[in-house]
């Protein structure tokens, strides 16, 4: 790949103050910026200048500082000659312009370094805080005495600013202008509302409350000139700054004109900052206001034609504020006769990945294997697995699924969900319903393949309920239900009843509660600023619901460390000022999902909306052979290595030498593709980590993406690594840094145009670089995004592998929420999960087990992390950990297992199904088995307290072996059990938390 300078090296620039040339250069890592910060001055002392004083040395240095009060900053001064810190000196006079510095020139004539904005790490050391350090008088009283006393003295020179290495440079956009550079450029414009200033892209405006000293001493331009290629799109800006507070700032372009007649029309022109596509692919639009001596960049793209004809090209961009003369900018383009055939993607330092913002790529709802299209037969809907019928009110009147109690595959018997309808009930002050409904009955809007939507209206004397809903192939269903008051009413509740089967009730996740055994009575309210619960997951192995309650203003929060950041809204509808709550209880037959929300009136055309989305589990049956035979080697190695270890997927996760920055493996690809090559001609597939929550500061848009406020970068106290401070200013949330590469992250916003460029860079590094999947660490997009990026990961018979990793999110900091809950809409695309940190595998029961971390009641298989996990209890649900992540455990012996043992085609009955073959006689010691062809391989896993003995209760019809010629044998595994031969009839031993793998055969 191209080596991208970032500044110019070497580069003369007559400075204003002095008349003297500085040069701007690289340190090229000469110093530890740790020790001594990333910025110094060079500083030359002459002999001739020593004549007047040998012992003070005077400079001035405008080191035009965009951070504040720089005169309680340290700094310190080294020899150049010894590389030995200068303790006399002392700094008579600062300001963000200039430093004015007395120092003793120890070694006489030469060099000396002037360090600033020196500082210490604290905190952790992936969640660096730079302390910058205060300002401290080391000069002897004797040498400042000399200071007081002198005259004259030996007058030295700043001859070169440099950083320690390119990408920490200030220069030449973090340099301010000084006052009197700002008032001349001006000087012109005390009647003006605001100015703009061009610029290149390839100079990315950093600084939001200064001017850059880049564009002083020359006038304010009145045109800009670019190059492109054919089918290049190309980016620039347009500089705004605010003279007066501005209101609705935003860019009118014209066509550009060659002379020969020739058009680039204006619908392929526009500014980012204000127009675009969203996420969701509907209309971008937004109101940019500038505060008075603000500068606002606003990022503009020209997407020229592939077939364009070569020439020069003018048109204007006219900015405009709400009461401001406007500004135009001439705008004159070249194109050469180059064609960019990539649209210059594969130049993405250039900014013309910046298309990629709005993006519509996939956004389709087409099918996405293994799932089949929806049917609708009257007021029933059919999708893989499941069924649902509407009642007339549009809301479920019957929900069934087909899996079967093992979850391998689906059956012809239905399991119920619900026992009645679901419904709303609005409620008098006597607690009676009080709404008799007059229904328009379901009418469909839509009937594809990937959604099914549908509308109905209910009107009574005092409130209308109207109802528009759409369910999607995978099982997602959302409702928006608009409650409109057709009079003054007060209500003591308004309520919505999910009443389920008990059956289809068995566990519950959420609300409060680790994923287990249903309580028999959940009282749950409100706590948005505290807890990222809106909902649960309530349900069997295969059957359940996840519901989610929502408003019309829903939006989602941060999540991974930084919810208390940006919470949960509390809707307005079921929140209630915090008078809602969930209540799920036995009531009668049913098990009832209560959500209420309390006493309210309501005026006249006064309106609610009690949105809500339903999620139909299991999503699909159980791919057990892919889990046997798909093992991931979760680190960068030799692809020879890592074929050695009967791995079949290399999972490349960041800070590794050929994906180094987090959630931008664009900068090493061509590494990236070699690997990848290389893999896949020895039969390994490579998967890469990338997601969105967080964003490396190395790349290359970051600037252009500031310049969008908060649209993809959060709000936030700012600090972190120096190079955020330094570069980012304020404003921002600082997340994950590996030192080793000072990669420092920032935590995206959440839904943003951000997930289209993530969604063009899948498909980019899926067709280019070979990729087959990604590895997600928590994510932070939705579920319109993962379908996306499984359609761009699939495409053309690519594997398009997805496994998700999640640190246990049940803690203060993410809001006790449920992992398996809060990314449950991602889980009908995913191929595996990885949950993952602090998950205690030790201390959790098997239901715990069975519902956040294996992955089973939803279709899916898993692995653990913490700790290597307990291969024992792992291995009731087909789990291991993960090579080679842990240093306590090696999932190879249990792999040499599977092989010898013959694991493909199987049929995995667990212990929570009512016809696992196997039991023991203690209902703490559980049984799963993995059966085929006249023999079985049984787990058995312990929850006792102590070490215990147990009987295996087998029935024999059932697992298809002939008890008289049954033997049953322990294979010795390295790290898990010895090799020993059980009769049918023996007690086997077992020890507290471990267990056994035995092979019954005939």
């Amino acid at each position: 790949m191209k080596k991208i300078i970032l500044i110019l090296p070497f580069f003369l620039l007559l400075h204003s103050v002095f008349g003297q040339q500085i040069n701007y250069t690289s340190g090229n890592n000469g110093w530890d910026p740790d020790v001594l910060g990333n910025h110094r001055f060079i500083i030359n002392v002459s002999t001739q200048a020593l004549v007047k004083n040998k012992n003070v040395s005077h400079v001035i240095i405008p080191w035009r500082r965009k951070d504040t009060n720089p005169e309680a900053k340290a700094l310190v001064v080294i020899d150049a000659k010894t590389n030995k810190k200068i303790t006399n000196v002392t700094l008579q006079n600062s300001n963000r312009e200039l430093g004015e510095l007395l120092f003793e020139p120890v070694s006489g004539a030469g060099n000396y370094y002037v360090y600033y904005l020196l500082y210490r790490n604290e905190g952790s050391a992936n969640y660096p805080k730079g302390v910058y350090l205060k300002s401290v008088e080391t000069a002897s009283a004797d040498w400042l005495k000399q200071v007081s006393s002198s005259k004259t003295y030996a007058e030295a020179q700043m001859t070169e600013y440099q950083s320690v290495d390119d990408f920490n440079s200030f220069y030449p956009m973090d340099f301010i202008a000084t006052v009197k550079e700002k008032a001349t450029f001006l000087s012109n414009e005390a009647s003006s509302g605001f100015v703009v200033i061009p610029e290149d892209r390839m100079f990315s405006i950093r600084m939001k409350h200064d001017l850059p000293m880049k564009w002083m001493n020359k006038p304010i331009p009145s045109s800009f000139t670019g190059e492109a290629n054919k089918g290049e799109y190309y980016a620039y800006q347009l500089g705004v700054y605010a003279l007066q507070n501005l209101k609705n700032v935003k860019v009118i372009f014209s066509k550009l004109t060659a002379v020969s007649g020739e058009t680039i029309p204006v619908s392929r022109i526009a500014c980012i900052n204000t127009d675009g596509t969203t996420y969701d692919d509907k209309p971008f639009k937004k109101i940019v206001d500038v505060i008075k001596d603000d500068v606002q960049p606003l990022w503009c793209g020209i997407d020229v034609p592939q077939d364009v004809k070569a020439g020069d090209y003018i048109g204007q961009a006219t900015v405009t504020a709400d009461g401001q003369k406007s500004r135009t900018i001439q705008i004159n383009l070249k194109i050469t006769d180059k064609l960019a055939a990539d649209g210059g993607i594969s130049e993405p330092w250039k900014q013309t990945r910046l298309k990629w913002l709005n993006s519509s790529l996939a956004q389709e709802n087409t099918v996405i294997a293994p799932y089949i299209p929806l049917e609708v037969d009257k007021n029933t809907i059919s999708l893989l697995g499941r069924k649902m019928e509407l009642n007339e009110d549009g809301f479920p009147k019957q929900i069934q699924t087909f899996f079967t109690p093992e979850m391998t595959s689906i059956g012809t018997k239905a399991n119920d969900l619900l026992i009645e309808p679901a419904h709303f009930k609005f409620l008098d002050s006597s607690g009676k319903e009080c709404q008799k409904w007059k229904i328009s009955g379901v009418k469909f809007l839509k009937k594809d393949a990937g959604t099914v939507a549908w509308e109905s209206s209910s009107t009574s004397d005092a409130v209308q309920m109207d109802v528009n809903a759409a369910l999607e192939f995978d099982g997602f269903l959302s409702y928006t239900v608009k409650i409109t008051a057709l009079e003054d009413v007060v209500f003591s509740d308004i309520n919505f009843h999910l009443p389920m089967q008990p059956t289809a009730a068995k566990y519950l996740m959420g609300l409060g509660q680790k994923g287990g055994n249903r309580p028999e009575n959940l009282q749950w309210k409100w706590d948005v600023a505290n807890k990222n619960q809106d909902g649960a997951w309530i349900g069997n192995v295969n059957a359940g619901l996840q519901f989610s309650l929502r408003d019309e203003k829903y939006s989602r929060p941060l999540n991974t460390n930084f919810y208390l950041q940006k919470p949960l809204l509390l809707p307005t509808s079921w929140g209630n000022d915090n008078k809602g709550g969930i209540n799920v209880s036995q009531k009668g037959k049913a098990v009832l999902v209560n959500a209420y929300s309390g006493s309210r009136g309501m005026k006249k055309g006064e309106v609610l909306y009690y949105n809500f989305t339903l999620l139909i589990t299991p999503f699909h049956a159980i791919d057990t052979d892919f889990q046997w035979e798909t093992r991931f080697y979760h680190s960068y190695n030799a692809i020879d290595s890592i074929k050695a270890t009967g791995a079949t997927v290399a999972n490349i996760h960041h800070a590794t030498p050929i994906n180094p920055y987090i959630n931008y493996p664009f900068i090493e690809h061509v590494k990236m593709k070699t690997f990848i090559d290389e893999a896949h001609s020895k039969g390994l597939k490579v998967k890469i980590y990338n997601t969105v929550r967080e964003l490396s500061n190395k790349a290359y848009e970051t600037f252009a993406m500031r310049s969008l406020g908060h649209e993809i970068y959060s709000p936030g106290k700012g600090g972190g690594f120096s190079w955020l401070q330094e570069h980012i200013g304020d404003d921002y949330l600082a997340a994950w840094f590996v030192p080793e590469i000072k990669d420092a992250a920032i935590v995206n916003s959440g839904m943003s145009r951000w997930h289209n460029y993530y969604v063009e860079g899948m498909n980019w590094l899926t067709k280019e670089v070979g990729i087959d999947g990604i590895y997600l660490d928590d994510v932070a997009f939705d579920r319109i995004t993962m379908k996306r990026i499984k359609r761009v990961l699939t495409q053309n018979g690519h594997p398009g592998i997805i496994d998700l990793h999640s640190a246990n999110q049940y803690n203060k900091s993410d809001g006790f929420n449920n992992s398996a809950n809060l990314y449950m809409e991602h889980f009908p695309y995913l191929n595996r999960l990885w949950f993952g940190e602090y998950f205690d595998y030790e201390k959790s029961n098997p239901d715990f087990f069975l519902t956040e971390v294996s992955g089973i009641p939803y279709g899916l298989m898993g692995e653990m992390l913490q700790d290597g996990g307990n291969p024992w209890r792992g291995m009731i649900y087909g789990m291991t950990n993960r090579m080679p992540w842990s240093d306590n455990a090696d999932p190879r012996p249990i792999w040499k297992v599977w092989d010898d043992f013959g694991m493909k085609g199987t049929e995995m009955i667990g212990y929570w199904s009512e016809n696992c073959p196997v039991k023991t006689s203690n209902d703490k010691v559980l049984a799963t088995v993995y059966k085929k062809n006249g023999t079985a391989l049984i787990a058995i896993a312990s929850w006792a307290d102590t070490d215990v003995k147990v009987k295996l209760n087998i029935d024999w019809k059932k697992l298809g072996i002939d008890p008289a010629k049954a033997t049953i044998t322990a294979p010795a595994i390295t790290n898990f059990q010895p090799s020993q031969t059980f009769f049918v009839t023996d007690e086997v031993a077992v020890t507290k938390g471990k267990g056994w793998l035995l092979i019954v055969k005939e």
